[in-house]
């Protein structure tokens, strides 16, 4: 029995006379070439977009376009990769007319154009708009956290860099503490003769004392400029922390936000911020989809780490209703049996609560969170509470003092956006698989969970390019490479 049979390797072979042979009509690199010749690399602001008539001839920035789209639609990010995909990829060839860059031309340009680059993802998505693959009714947004180019030991907090002095001076005390023993003892035994002689030690303290100043510069920098942890690799990465179904724990990180038409899954907008969590990104997020999507009106679903009512009540002034899920705290009231505040009903015309008992809990001041949320403080008058029949099911407290209830300023918002939910909760079940399925592509099958530049306008820029690539896929999906290229005659 035989195996199957090649080719000898030193047959002569006709290749085909052109490059153009070997791409079909299907092949997406015939769209990002026509893509990329109708836009205006001029209005978008790419440098060198008119060449020059000095000095040595610059690469088009077009073609260079064209090699990163190509690279990001195929899991090809490092410039030195695509340096060799320009060297033995027929398809890169063909697109780049067998031109070469080097890495370092490729890379620059990655950098050199990151507001252009941001504005080519926009343009795309207006085309995308004008064929249609845009519903405009519901967006769904969500943020994930992309590993930033920083590793973990790159990156201090307070805490982490008090623990690293503790243990330097605990160090150098012990070599010290050795250097006095070696002293008194002016002919070591064999045993000791191992160990390290006085001017290892010597070499040793003085390596711990710089490294002590290097913390301690770093913690006095920290303190005058108020900050919580500082990366020295990438100044604007963050440690943050990481949801179960990523692992858990913390990682060095930039958030990356998104809003997904609910029609095709494209991605309407994004912006890659270093905010720890979600809570303040809602407003933008949903202003940004309404401006990308041009519509009046717009329904946003979001998980609980948006829920906040100042937010809420911005979208709503612009006509954007959302669907945000309360967080499951756990109630301190409930688990000492106590009344919670689900039991005092809100009077919007007295703006007062009324409680178990039947007093009224009028307003009294407002005060400000740490988080900076405003809370309007409401509590009925002593004598009442004093003499109240429900009182050991009200509060635990032993003096006279009455019982508090708060009310966020927009807590309003949140109420009515409750109601919606439970009329339409089928709206918010289409959530998970509307957010959560560009980042299961971008970070699983492509293996894009990670971020190559530092410097958050870089990484924008980055951004750019994955969710250009993103969406690009998708329409070629949907639509097919044919019909797009039709669309652009």
């Amino acid at each position: 029995m035989r195996y199957v049979a090649g080719v000898e390797r030193t047959q002569a072979v006709l290749f085909p006379q052109s490059l153009e042979e070997y791409i079909s009509e299907e092949n997406p690199v015939r769209f990002i070439d026509a893509y990329v010749a109708g836009l205006d690399l001029v209005g978008l602001g790419f440098t060198h977009a008119r060449p020059s008539e000095r000095g040595r001839p610059a690469y088009d920035p077009g073609d260079l376009l064209r090699l990163y789209i190509y690279g990001y639609l195929n899991r090809v990010r490092s410039s030195r990769r695509l340096e060799k995909e320009a060297q033995r990829n027929v398809e890169v060839m063909w697109l780049m007319r067998k031109l070469r860059p080097d890495f370092k031309t490729i890379a620059d340009f990655r950098v050199d154009n990151r507001t252009a680059l941001t504005a080519v993802f926009k343009q795309f998505v207006c085309f995308c708009r004008d064929l249609e693959m845009f519903g405009g009714e519901l967006v769904a947004i969500d943020g994930s956290k992309f590993r930033a180019s920083n590793s973990r030991q790159r990156l201090f907090t307070p805490g982490k860099l008090a623990d690293r002095l503790r243990r330097i001076e605990q160090q150098i005390h012990a070599y010290l503490a050795e250097l006095d023993d070696n002293d008194q003892e002016p002919e070591p035994s064999e045993a000791e003769q191992s160990a390290l002689s006085a001017q290892q030690l010597q070499a040793r303290i003085a390596q711990l004392r710089e490294r002590h100043r290097k913390y301690r510069d770093l913690q006095q920098e920290m303190a005058a400029r108020g900050l919580k942890q500082i990366a020295l690799t990438d100044a604007d990465a963050r440690l943050m922390p990481q949801s179960f179904s990523q692992g858990g724990g913390t990682v060095v990180a930039y958030n990356v936000q998104i809003a997904v038409d609910a029609k095709y899954k494209l991605i309407a907008a994004y912006e890659v911020t270093n905010d720890t969590n979600d809570l303040r990104q809602l407003t933008h997020m949903a202003t940004q989809a309404k401006q990308a999507l041009q519509v009046e009106e717009l329904e946003v679903v979001a998980d609980a780490g948006y829920y906040d009512g100042d937010e809420v009540a911005a979208c709503q002034a612009q006509g954007i209703e959302v669907y945000v899920p309360k967080p499951t705290n756990s109630s301190k009231s409930l688990s000492q049996g106590l009344f919670s505040k689900q039991d005092f009903v809100y009077d919007a015309a007295l703006d007062a609560y009324r409680c178990p008992a039947g007093q009224l809990l009028t307003y009294r001041f407002t005060a400000t969170q740490q988080q900076g949320r405003a809370l309007k403080h409401y509590y009925t008058s002593i004598p009442a509470c004093a003499n109240c029949a429900l009182r050991a099911k009200c509060t635990t407290r032993t003096d006279d003092g009455p019982r508090q209830v708060t009310r966020l300023v927009n807590e309003g918002a949140l109420e009515r956006m409750a109601q919606r939910m439970a009329a339409q909760p089928h709206k918010f079940s289409l959530r998970k698989q509307l957010a959560e399925h560009p980042f299961g592509t971008l970070k699983r099958a492509w293996n894009s969970d990670h971020l190559l530049l530092r410097g958050l306008s870089k990484v924008n820029a980055e951004g750019a390019l994955k969710m250009l690539a993103y969406n690009l896929r998708r329409a070629i999906s949907v639509l097919g490479v044919p019909a797009l290229m039709a669309s652009l005659a």
